[in-house]
């Protein structure tokens, strides 16, 4: 089996914070293996164990234990990879999860059916543990994605009434040795602290995953592109009902649940009713779907603000390939070939 491998935006992120902590750029890329051009696209792939070496150099170059936690502090996961983005669009918490597992071989390619995180009841709350076993066998990655966990979670619901009135989180805990540098675990998580246990999580309120995200992080990248803007405004025109389908899907492709029955159910209809509808004006609701998302990946990939990934996740393809042979029947040429083109213009 080939080595798992890790998203470029990870590692450059990484590079990027701990040279801004006071490291040598080039003697942490010398140390970790790592080569310019692999930190160029966020999309790239980078090996998992250059990325652990790449911390293990940080941590010795900026003589700070802890700096997995601060790496954690500064950095959004939104900055980092596209993931990040899909999740500040979700509608709930719980939803958050649910595309953080959607998404999960974007961030680490551990296969196919390898969740990143998991929500498990428990006593007094809901557990909500990382289930990759590459997370879990790596201290570092744990630290620096519970603690960016929760800095994003308490920035994101500052506002919210019902976040302020809960802890969060109620604990937090961790499989490996209490570390020398316990005091920061403190400050970052404000909760009990558990080492040696038989997780690592957080525990969290009952009420929390049923939590909405505030309404101005509801589109990937804050919005739709520019180009894709003006198609909605053109759809929200339209009387047919063949517009209104797509109006209502584009801004939930993104989340897999471009469905049929979610469609109809938005629309007052029942599905019989909504087929017999789109059947009337001569087309199917599939071909509804594969005509939009063939429109939106040529409006994204001609505004040359997106890659080729981002673009295959933001029309709702999970698997990059799927998307690729989509284009090439659409096209009879590949995403990367019009990029190419159009960034030579």
């Amino acid at each position: 089996m080939s080595e798992p491998t890790i998203a470029a935006g990870f590692p450059k992120a990484l590079l990027v914070f701990a040279v801004s902590r006071g490291a040598d750029r080039q003697s942490l890329l010398d140390r970790a293996a790592i080569q310019s051009r692999d930190l160029a696209e966020p999309d790239s792939r980078v090996k998992l164990s250059r990325y652990i070496a790449l911390f293990e150099a940080a941590i010795a170059a900026c003589s700070d234990p802890a700096l997995a936690l601060h790496f954690g502090e500064a950095v959004r996961m939104q900055d980092i990879t596209i993931v990040g983005l899909v999740c500040e669009a979700a509608e709930t918490a719980a939803d958050v999860g649910r595309q953080l597992n959607r998404y999960s071989r974007l961030v680490i390619d551990e296969g196919p059916d390898v969740d990143m995180v998991r929500g498990v009841p428990g006593k007094d709350g809901v557990w909500l543990e990382t289930a990759s076993p590459i997370y879990n066998a790596n201290p570092p990655m744990i630290e620096a994605e519970l603690t960016r966990l929760v800095c994003n979670t308490r920035a994101t619901f500052r506002d919210v009434p019902e976040f302020r009135a809960m802890r969060f989180p109620l604990a937090a805990h961790f499989t490996y040795p209490e570390p020398a540098w316990r005091d920061e675990y403190t400050r970052v998580f404000q909760a009990p602290l558990v080492f040696n246990s038989d997780r690592n999580g957080l525990l969290l309120d009952w009420t929390f995953p049923t939590l909405k995200q505030p309404p101005g992080n509801r589109f990937v990248f804050g919005a739709l592109s520019e180009r894709a803007d003006a198609l909605l405004k053109e759809l929200a025109r339209a009387t047919t009902v063949r517009a209104k389908v797509e109006s209502l899907l584009m801004p939930i492709l993104h989340t897999g649940d471009a469905s049929m029955d979610e469609i109809a159910i938005r629309m007052g209809l029942s599905r019989r009713t909504l087929l017999r509808k789109l059947s009337a004006e001569g087309v199917t609701f599939e071909k509804v779907l594969d005509g939009l998302r063939h429109r939106l990946a040529l409006h994204y990939l001609s505004g040359k603000k997106v890659s080729v990934n981002e673009t295959a996740y933001l029309v709702g393809f999970s698997d990059p390939s799927a998307f690729s042979r989509a284009f090439r029947r659409w096209t009879g040429s590949t995403p990367g070939k019009l990029l190419e083109a159009e960034n030579g213009r």
